[in-house]
């Protein structure tokens, strides 16, 4: 009988080590850079409206340059978000903290499994503090865990954003707690009155669906790791610091050279920002919104840094890693554009995938099939509150016909959204610009974790 176990066990092992193997050599050779798949995205979402909500050609292409700029507040967030991270994970102290951290894993199974569960706690959390602190944790691992394979660690960091959906920054179950006719608008006038957390987020449902994947997702990352020489270990030069420039003595210094290097600055202008930080824990808790996160990594690196002129040479280095973001975004706004725009029929395409999985759907499979279509939406929209907007006022008034409580549908929708992240090269920018690697590194890792996941999710929104 043990034969037989070690047997089915060994054979179990050899699959998952081929597929996952299979997995990343597909992704490598196929999956172009982030900009062309974006561009490739925006041509087959072109040809499919044209057939399935009858835009003209003319109409589709004003559609797409109406999204175009939609995207740009948010595409100023994330790139400071990306920057602020960055310049609080170089500054000297928490440099040294995450160091620390760093220093525990001794071996690349225990480096894979601290990395996985500091990124789905942060993520978990705030969807931006997990993603920025998840890459520069896997950073500092890379420096300090010899012979591990550095794609894989920056797709363990990134893989913890699965579950970003359904923590405490989910904006769906969020946009659900919130009292106005606002609420009534997007859910189609099937939610009138706010539906607490307590239904949403730690409802039983979702707590047991993201304790599965916290639990679990670490070891099947860790069983990933490639063997022998397809280990890919990191260039050096991609984990190095810009070298500090030599210190004058102060009595040589300018007047203006002594302004930018005067602590007595930094900690006044610190001063203030704090006091804007402490207030909003008063008023609001720890209900985070990406604004106030990145305020905290601005002003916390303003501290840390200690000089003016320390602060600008972090950002200016920080800085060279927000291309993909300030390129694609507008892209993928414009591709937004187009997914909401109704033809003549007043059918949007998104619209057209919601309606197809409603029309399949019954009591129990609904969620099932939520969670499905709003994956596939997701692809083409990846934000959250462009998803919202765009499947909430049809599936909610669905979900109610069926007699599917409210809170299970919109976290559906909500699982849906974060879980094609994982293919989704929208949301990998900033970690991918952090740990200065291509989408095509992490993606075939990625894949893994979306099949594992939708595993997890599926089975969770059918049978809870």
């Amino acid at each position: 009988m043990k034969k037989l176990f070690m047997k089915v066990v060994n054979g179990f092992k050899l699959a998952f080590e081929k597929t996952t193997s299979g997995s990343v050599k597909l992704v490598e050779k196929f999956l172009p850079d982030p900009f062309i798949f974006a561009i490739a995205l925006t041509f087959v979402v072109v040809i499919i409206s044209f057939f399935v909500t009858k835009t003209q050609p003319l109409g589709l292409v004003q559609a797409w340059y109406g999204g175009f700029w939609s995207l740009l507040a948010f595409a100023m967030q994330m790139a400071l978000i990306l920057v602020t991270g960055t310049i609080l994970a170089t500054a000297p102290l928490f440099k040294k903290g995450l160091g620390y951290l760093a220093s525990i894993p001794k071996n690349r199974f225990t480096a894979i499994i601290m990395v996985s569960v500091v990124s789905l706690l942060a993520s978990f959390i705030n969807w931006g503090f997990g993603l920025v602190i998840g890459a520069i944790f896997a950073k500092e691992v890379a420096k300090r865990v010899k012979n591990i394979d550095y794609p894989l660690l920056v797709a363990t960091a990134y893989a913890g954003f699965v579950i970003w959906h359904a923590g405490m920054s989910g904006s769906i179950p969020l946009a659900l707690a919130t009292a106005g006719a606002a609420l009534s608008t997007a859910t189609g006038g099937a939610v009138v009155n706010p539906i607490a957390t307590s239904q949403t987020i730690f409802s039983m449902f979702n707590l047991i669906i993201v304790g599965v994947i916290v639990v679990t997702l670490p070891f099947v990352l860790a069983a990933m790791h490639p063997k022998g020489d397809k280990i890919k270990t990191v260039d050096p030069r991609l984990l190095e610091d810009e070298p500090e420039p030599a210190k004058k003595p102060r009595s040589e210094m300018t007047p203006a050279e002594k302004l930018e290097n005067s602590y007595v600055v930094n900690y006044l202008l610190a001063a203030m920002g704090f006091v804007v930080i402490i207030k909003f824990f008063i008023d609001y808790g720890f209900n985070l919104n990406l604004n106030i996160v990145i305020f905290i990594f601005l002003f916390a690196a303003i501290v840390l840094h200690g000089t003016p002129i320390a602060l600008v040479r972090a950002v200016n280095s920080a800085a060279k890693s927000t291309g993909g973001i300030i390129l694609q975004f507008p892209f993928y706004a414009g591709i937004m554009g187009l997914m909401t725009t109704q033809g003549p029929t007043g059918i949007s395409l998104a619209g057209a995938i919601s309606d197809f999985f409603v029309n399949i759907s019954n009591e129990t499979t609904f969620p099932l099939f939520s969670f499905l279509s709003a994956g596939i939406v997701n692809v083409f929209v990846p934000s959250g509150g462009g998803q919202w907007a765009v499947q909430g006022p049809i599936m909610m008034p669905a979900g109610a016909t069926l007699g599917v409580d409210a809170a299970k549908t919109a976290m559906s929708i909500a699982w849906g959204d974060a879980w094609t992240n994982m293919i989704q090269p929208f949301w990998a920018l900033p970690v991918l610009g952090i740990a200065k690697l291509g989408a095509k590194n992490i993606m075939g890792y990625c894949l893994i974790v979306l099949l594992y996941t939708g595993v997890i999710i599926g089975l969770g929104l059918l049978l809870l």
